[in-house]
């Protein structure tokens, strides 16, 4: 069955949810051959990585230690930040970016799908300095965008396309997608379609100043209050796309920012169902999910116990903030049927609610619609991609 698009001002369509079950925690040689066939298969989150180097960095993995973990990996990107910069001094710099790239990817995963340990800690670290190094050399330039915050600082990357003034789309990763995943997977099609992009970390994740709680949405309206001020950015074409948990605010900076916003897209965000308890005690158990979900989950919250956690997911709800009834900025809202990590009610309660908005749904997709012909890729190019140029550069949207 092919994927559907439709737009949705007061008709009800029957919820449909697709839970998973729980499933124990991977053994290591399980958790072994579920990365290496996502490397085989190009298949989030290891899209772009060498089947062989992965296969020799798991072959000195003998365990779920986090430190072992991240020391192999490390290792990997050690090798190709050398590469990185013996190119650089070689004066080659097409092959010193693609080496850095390489340098970030190993050692970012490394530290995935969160730092709860000394060695992912060392490994983001690691990380972050090979992308900064790509991004001083990188084509259009990327600017390292620090804004003051309530005495911290929002770091984001920029990167705009010739024209100027660009109209610019504020883009946020997920859980365990950082803004560096952000530039590498989606940056090059924001450029092909004429916009420029702004990659953010979501609060607590990356670099990111605050972590998840009620209000943290004033993040982005600190870095929108900065694009706007610049010459070079059309204050009057800014858009913003989230992304899986990116997705949540996707959503939230629409209400908030819908005179700011000329639209926003929310691809498989939270918005009510997902912070229950009766889902999370579901999904945490999902196997599309890697490893160490709950600990990334948590972790975004700051807490450490299930209890914990479980109490402390309600206050996002957009229902029970009485979000939902609210107008917003024009929005796209995306996700698959057979979502077991954020459920698919949860798109639906975005378009029963409030302003009418478009939304695109894969019957058979799991978790962002992702699904058989259907990759991350493919979704991002012919649907989040061209909403988004029709709606900052006029016109409608394609069907």
């Amino acid at each position: 069955m092919a994927p559907m698009r439709f737009a949705l001002s007061w008709l009800l369509l029957v919820p449909l949810i697709a839970l998973s079950q729980v499933a124990p925690t991977r053994t290591w040689p399980e958790l072994k051959d579920a990365v290496q066939d996502r490397v085989n298969r190009n298949a989030y989150p290891l899209s772009g990585y060498d089947a062989s180097e992965v296969r020799e960095v798991l072959s000195r993995i003998q365990s779920l230690d986090r430190d072992e973990w991240a020391r192999s990996w490390m290792q990997q990107g050690d090798k190709h930040l050398a590469q990185a910069k013996s190119a650089q001094s070689a004066g080659d710099r097409a092959k010193a970016r693609e080496a850095y790239l390489a340098a970030w990817r190993y050692y970012g995963f490394g530290a995935w799908p969160t730092q709860n340990s000394e060695g992912k800690r060392e490994a983001h670290r690691r990380a972050t300095t090979a992308f900064r190094a790509y991004a001083a050399i990188a084509e259009p330039a990327i600017e390292v965008l620090r804004v003051p915050f309530e005495g911290k600082e929002i770091t984001a990357y920029l990167q705009l396309p010739a024209g100027r003034p660009a109209p610019v789309v504020m883009s946020v990763g997920g859980l365990d997608s950082y803004k560096e995943y952000v530039v590498e997977q989606y940056g090059p099609g924001y450029l092909a379609a004429g916009l420029g992009y702004l990659a953010i970390d979501m609060p607590g994740t990356g670099e990111a100043p605050i972590k998840i709680d009620v209000g943290a949405e004033r993040m982005f309206s600190k870095l929108l209050d900065a694009l706007i001020a610049r010459k070079d950015i059309d204050a009057k074409r800014i858009g913003f796309m989230g992304v899986s948990w990116g997705g949540h605010w996707g959503a939230r900076v629409g209400y908030t920012e819908k005179d700011r916003l000329r639209g926003t897209v929310a691809w498989a965000g939270p918005v009510d169902i997902y912070f229950s308890r009766e889902w999370q005690s579901k999904a945490l158990g999902t196997r599309e999910y890697l490893f160490d979900l709950f600990a990334a989950r948590a972790g975004v919250y700051g807490v450490s116990t299930l209890e914990d956690f479980y109490a402390y997911g309600p206050r996002m709800s957009l229902k029970n903030g009485d979000w939902l009834s609210r107008p917003s900025a024009p929005m796209l809202v995306i996700n698959g049927e057979k979502d077991s990590q954020v459920p698919i009610d949860d798109l639906y309660l975005l378009l029963r609610n409030g302003s009418p908005k478009e939304a695109w749904v894969n019957p058979q997709g799991g978790h962002i619609g992702r699904g058989p012909g259907w990759s991350d890729a493919r979704i991002f190019k012919e649907v989040v991609v061209p909403w988004l140029a029709a709606k900052l550069n006029g016109g409608t949207a394609a069907q």
